[in-house]
């Protein structure tokens, strides 16, 4: 089972700000950068610098393109990360606590419970 990324990640995950809402993590890394397997609640993640990422969940991936100053909703989901293109990545999370989704999903990347009562789509892995 994926752990807390402030865990399985403590150089690159740092957590900023924490209630019983929500937690805020900031997250830096270098080019070439990789995560473990780490699990997030819903979350909005909001980018702070531009950047590329390859990211893993279960058996797919998918790499992703970010640029600066937007915000992207991220359904609960496990994955593991690694930077891909020649820039930092520098984001924060916004972590909701009260969406139902307190524990992380079983080893197949299901959810079982979230903010609507339905688990996320099967294969969404990181930001929509």
């Amino acid at each position: 089972m994926a752990g807390d990324p402030a865990c399985t990640d403590p150089d690159k995950y740092q957590v900023v700000f924490e209630n019983d809402r929500v937690r805020v993590l900031e997250y830096r890394d270098l080019p070439g950068g990789k995560t473990q397997p780490h699990w997030h609640p819903d979350s909005v993640m909001y980018t702070l610098s531009a950047f590329q990422r390859r990211l893993h969940a279960g058996q797919g991936t998918r790499d992703v393109v970010m640029e600066p100053g937007h915000a992207h909703w991220m359904p609960a989901q496990t994955h593991a990360g690694e930077n891909i293109g020649s820039t930092k990545t520098h984001v924060l999370f916004i972590e909701l606590k009260d969406t139902g989704t307190t524990e992380p999903p079983h080893r197949d990347g299901a959810s079982h419970s979230s903010s609507r009562g339905a688990p996320p789509p099967p294969h969404t892995i990181g930001p929509s």
